[in-house]
């Protein structure tokens, strides 16, 4: 990476901190401010959207977060033995810039590094094991698939570098209608065609090798998305650059950041169900007729309803996630969008692994590998093993060996039999199993997503996840929707669908 793009990119980063310093998108009042804002949904998408809106709207807005159970959604944990374990979204990359601004900003902290060491498994032995050496590492990867790994760095950072164009859009106030849209602004057709070929197809038509993606993309995409390098290659590229170093997440477990961004909001939290959103027209002081949205919930306390200005939607709209329905609406808002969440499920075993299952002629007592992956093997049970460490790591902590009982987490596209577990495990002393649905199935060529803006205040952020799903893609969408439901309130159409100005604002910077 050369010195200039890293200058960008510490500008850029400085520009994200000042966030709440409206810049360009800070034009004068045109008009009074909303008095209620709604969002469905508490995990990472909605509460960052309740903090963006707070930073456009002011603080006189009473903003309303809804969620009927735990704030941080698919960011969770599970206790095991008196220590937190990651049991959802669990990594975080150098480059989310927006993450990284919510960790300073709520004086968070990161978590302690433990080494690790990765293998990867095809059902019958371990056909690669990363070396304590990194020249060691190299050498081997050299020897069996040339430069392709070094390409492969090279073409993801290519794609990120422009990715990242999103960030100064975003500090100069500039805000997107569709997913389409930002993605064509940022780098173009080429953009638009990652998310209608397989990352199999980029890759062979990069000049990548078939035995490179088969046994080095696959294990990574597997790991990441639980599906073979036949999902999409923007979403693809994105799974690649979580096997970057400078992997990284929040001291304590990154569902802090969830509850840390609620509280920054001052937004009230209503733990409720919202079953319906429908449009009512009222006559408004200057004599016009405003639209308003009335959601109705059922909480503890029964159900109840509210009218409010602004609503943003932070949750999938697809079958098995949300049963909102909407009424009222010209041409009609669908309760399911098309397209279906793909199940992973994650299973925490606290016992000592058996070394036969991988082909192993390790003892255990020196096999500290963290971090199994798999080929793509029909009899493949699991899609990938990893040791787990507490989400706070305690001072004086070591990577505990295969020998000794420790937490183990699984990945896998079913729930695991107890015949399986006992293949993969001599002894479990507890075994926890929670089933996510927890990112779209991508099958290219991608059908048209839906849009952010599903009628003229009603906003929907969880649209992004179906170019990629991950914590700082929400964070991005939940930034775009703040910018959006600001300029479309105030009429600011220039702010919104704008290309070809990362030219002219790189220049500015």
């Amino acid at each position: 990476m050369s010195l200039r793009n890293l200058s960008v990119k510490a500008l850029l980063f400085l520009g994200i901190c000042q966030v709440g310093r409206r810049g360009l998108a800070s034009a004068p009042k045109l008009k009074e401010q909303p008095k209620k804002i709604a969002v469905i949904g508490g995990g990472i998408g909605g509460t960052a959207a309740a903090y963006f809106l707070r930073q456009e709207f002011g603080p006189s807005v009473k903003i309303d977060v809804f969620e009927a159970g735990p704030v941080g959604g698919r960011l969770a944990t599970e206790n095991i033995r008196g220590h937190d374990y990651e049991i959802g979204g669990s990594i975080i990359h150098p480059l989310n810039l927006h993450m990284k601004h919510f960790v300073d900003r709520l004086g968070l902290s990161t978590r302690a590094e433990v080494p690790s060491k990765v293998a990867i498994f095809d059902g019958k032995e371990l056909t690669f094991e990363e070396s304590d050496w990194f020249i060691v590492n190299f050498l081997r990867m050299l020897w069996r698939y040339g430069l392709n790994s070094i390409r492969m760095h090279m073409w993801v950072e290519g794609i990120l570098d422009k990715f990242m164009r999103i960030y100064q859009y975003q500090q100069f106030g500039y805000s997107f209608s569709s997913v389409e849209r930002l993605l064509h602004a940022m780098g173009g057709d080429s953009f638009l065609m990652l998310l209608n070929q397989t990352l199999e197809e980029a890759m062979l038509a990069n000049g990548f090798s078939q035995v490179f993606i088969n046994d080095i993309v696959t294990p990574i995409s597997r790991v990441n998305y639980g599906q073979s390098v036949r999902l999409s290659a923007f979403v693809g590229t994105v799974s690649l650059a979580g096997a970057n170093s400078g992997l990284w997440a929040v001291d304590g477990g990154n569902k802090r950041v969830c509850s840390g961004l609620l509280y920054n909001s001052k937004a009230e939290l209503i733990q409720a169900r919202v079953v319906s959103v429908s449009v009512k027209m009222r006559p408004s002081r200057s004599g016009t007729v405003a639209n308003f949205y009335e959601l109705n919930y059922v909480g503890d306390s029964g159900p109840a309803h509210s009218l409010y200005d602004i609503v943003i939607v932070a949750t999938p709209l697809h079958q098995g996630l949300s049963d909102i329905s909407f009424s009222g609406f010209s041409p009609p808002i669908p309760s399911h969008f098309p397209g279906r969440y793909h199940q992973t499920v994650a299973t925490l075993v606290l016992g000592r692994l058996n070394m036969s299952y991988l082909g192993s002629n390790h003892k255990p007592a020196d096999f500290v590998v963290s971090e199994i992956l798999t080929t793509d093997n029909e009899a493949l049970a699991i899609n990938s093993l990893g040791s787990l460490h507490p989400v706070h790591i305690p001072q004086g902590y070591r990577q505990p060996p295969a020998s000794e009982s420790k937490v183990w987490k699984v990945f896998s596209q079913e729930p695991l039999s107890e015949e399986q577990l006992g293949e993969i495990f001599v002894s479990r002393e507890g075994v926890w199993e929670k089933r996510w649905l927890a990112y779209p199935s991508y099958s290219p060529p991608q059908r048209r997503m839906p849009p952010f803006t599903l009628h003229d205040r009603l906003f929907y952020l969880n649209t992004i996840e179906w170019a990629a799903s991950c914590m700082e893609m929400s964070a991005i969408s939940a930034r775009n929707m703040a910018l959006l439901a600001h300029h479309r309130w105030h009429d600011q159409t220039d702010k919104i669908d704008q290309e070809d100005l990362h030219t002219r604002l790189r220049g500015e910077l």
